[in-house]
């Protein structure tokens, strides 16, 4: 048996190193390094997978986030809701912005944010909703756009874990995460599903002067070169790492195929187990699966994790510490037991390995170490 990885990068690698060596060759050749024409190929490709008007590539998506922030012309003191269970990168912006992050629970089978704490968030200082579609599975859209509608509030949606996950609305419209709210953004980190070999991001939009301005914005600012009308950051993607996406955006609906495949798997052998909750689906999204996340219930999630550790399987807890307890973040408005969902998710989440290359074999040895873990707890 292979060595199970919580992510096989190498064996996706060599499925396609021919189409990748000769990409990445092509650049190097062309010493077209920054921007030049594979950027702009993958940003239009990029763009029609996600039936998006425009993607604007950048450095990476935490560099997504704060660019269509500062695009969006957010001003300090500006208050952005978003969920309390998510990685630091979704505050992270807001608070180097000088914004307020206001973080809200999530809903306790999804994981991602609960509209009704969204609504009784909001305040004369919104200005923005951050919805993350954690885990690869679309936050509640319909229900966060009728509130951002109802107050006049930006959506910014983070899809960095649920590139391709599609959404359903009440009157049958479906729609690619990114293509839901004002604007999306997404990352290319290599673990991704969409990954690159290094860092990378972009930005969705349907905008045509918002466009603009994320594309001056990710380059100092300039309208045309050596004019800068605006203050920008210096945020590009580079073309070899564009090169790579190039070749892994015409895998990537296997590539989520073969871990939705995974994730069944997963489903049927723990589906009699009351000791663990797998992955609840919402029925109006795809679930890409980004992490398969489980619920421990009433046994110790370290033991498990130490034990399939010592059967060669890798487990992670994504995330331990909310937002709020997190020292950097913390703050005056929040304590402990303010968000008893997040708080009892930190305690009691834990994801198994996801991704695309994960064989019957790898599976079955995977859960049969869980299901013994289980029998003797």
């Amino acid at each position: 048996m292979k060595e199970i990885r919580m992510v096989d990068l190498k064996t996706q690698y060599n499925k396609i190193k021919e189409e990748v060596d000769r990409g990445i060759k092509e650049i190097i050749d062309s010493t077209a390094f920054v921007k030049g024409p594979a950027v702009t190929e993958f940003e239009s490709e990029l763009a029609a997978y996600n039936n998006s008007k425009h993607a604007i590539s950048c450095a990476n998506g935490t560099d997504a986030l704060q660019v269509a922030m500062m695009a969006l012309g957010l001003k300090p003191g500006d208050e952005v809701i978003t969920s309390n269970f998510t990685f630091v990168a979704t505050v992270e912006v807001i608070a180097l912005l000088g914004l307020t992050p206001v973080l809200v629970d999530v809903n306790p089978k999804t994981f991602n944010l609960c509209p009704s704490a969204v609504e009784k968030a909001v305040t004369e200082k919104t200005k923005a909703i951050v919805p993350v579609h954690l885990f690869g599975q679309a936050a509640e859209m319909e229900e966060i756009n009728r509130i951002a509608k109802k107050y006049n509030l930006f959506v910014i949606e983070d899809l960095a874990q649920a590139i391709g996950t599609e959404y359903t609305f009440e009157d049958g419209t479906k729609k690619k995460t990114g293509n839901m709210g004002d604007v999306g953004c997404t990352s290319f980190f290599p673990s991704k599903n969409l990954g690159c070999f290094g860092d990378g991001g972009a930005i969705f939009t349907n905008n045509d002067e918002l466009a603009a301005m994320l594309k001056s914005v990710v380059n100092h600012g300039m309208t045309k070169r050596y004019y800068h009308d605006h203050v920008g950051v210096n945020s590009r993607l580079d073309a070899i790492q564009a090169a790579i996406l190039r070749v892994k955006l015409k895998h990537l609906n296997s590539y989520n195929q073969a871990r939705q495949k995974a994730a069944e798997f997963y489903d049927k052998a723990f589906e009699n187990c009351p000791n663990i909750s797998t992955p609840s689906r919402f029925k109006k999204s795809t679930h890409t699966f980004h992490q398969y996340t489980l619920i421990a219930n009433e046994i110790n999630r370290d033991n498990l994790i130490s034990f399939l550790s010592e059967k060669g399987i890798p487990a992670m807890v994504y995330y331990p510490v909310p937002l709020h307890l997190q020292k950097a973040y913390a703050d005056s408005r929040y304590s402990e037991g303010d968000f008893p969902v997040t708080e009892k998710l930190c305690k009691t989440v834990f994801s198994l390995p996801m991704h695309t290359e994960l064989d019957e074999e790898q599976l079955t040895y995977i859960t049969d170490n869980v299901l013994h873990f289980l029998k003797m707890a």
